[in-house]
């Protein structure tokens, strides 16, 4: 039975983090390989499906003095967010990225790890190029994230989600805990519609693709 996103993530809230670093291949190094990818002296990032912040451990170890707007649905995952980074320069924010607005200053970096893929087409269509006039001139967006590995399995994937949601009989805008990854390429392709001038697949581990985008 498909769930609210919210609910999903709360009832899971105890075992999320156990989940992610084990049993996600290729989780685990994307973190570490997101982190090393972030522009040299970067001070403003903005982390979009923040969770309970795994991304953020290595990140704020390269740069401990970080300005950090951590944006997610869930309460309870910001608040161990907060909590995990105490007398750190984090900023939660409780809400919906797909209608907030970003980039104020303008930031080095917008980053979102296993968020995405739960977004249809025409969401990052709409998403991508606001991510992208967040960014400074020279910064990074940078995606690690379950991507569909051909056209075929996207295809799928999709027609299950759609059905998925038509049978919850929710509104169309409630945020679902539905997979719908897109290929690289794909992804690709709408970073470049959005206005970005170079994108990158940094790795790729199973299913785990992180993905860079530089704004020119």
């Amino acid at each position: 039975m498909v769930e609210r996103m919210t609910d999903f993530f709360e009832s899971r809230l105890d075992t999320y983090e156990a989940h992610m670093l084990n049993k996600v291949e290729g989780l685990a190094s994307c973190y570490r390989a997101l982190a090393d990818a972030l522009p040299e002296g970067a001070t403003h990032i903005t982390d979009l499906g923040a969770g309970t912040g795994l991304e953020l451990i290595p990140i704020l170890e390269r740069f401990p003095e970080l300005c950090v707007s951590a944006v997610d649905l869930s309460g309870p995952m910001l608040t161990r967010l907060v909590a995990r980074f105490e007398g750190k320069h984090i900023c939660p924010v409780a809400g919906d990225f797909r209608v907030m607005k970003l980039g104020i200053p303008l930031l080095d970096a917008v980053v979102s790890v296993e968020a995405m893929h739960h977004l249809s087409e025409d969401e990052r269509r709409e998403l991508y190029p606001r991510i992208f006039s967040a960014i400074r001139k020279g910064g990074v967006y940078l995606e690690g994230d379950y991507t569909a590995a051909d056209s075929e399995e996207e295809a799928r994937l999709l027609s299950e989600a759609t059905a998925c949601r038509r049978e919850s009989g929710l509104p169309e805008g409630e945020p679902l805990h539905l997979d719908i990854p897109m290929t690289v390429e794909h992804i690709r392709d709408l970073l470049l519609e959005a206005g970005f001038s170079e994108v990158t697949l940094l790795q790729r581990e199973g299913a785990t693709a992180l993905i860079r985008a530089v704004k020119a």
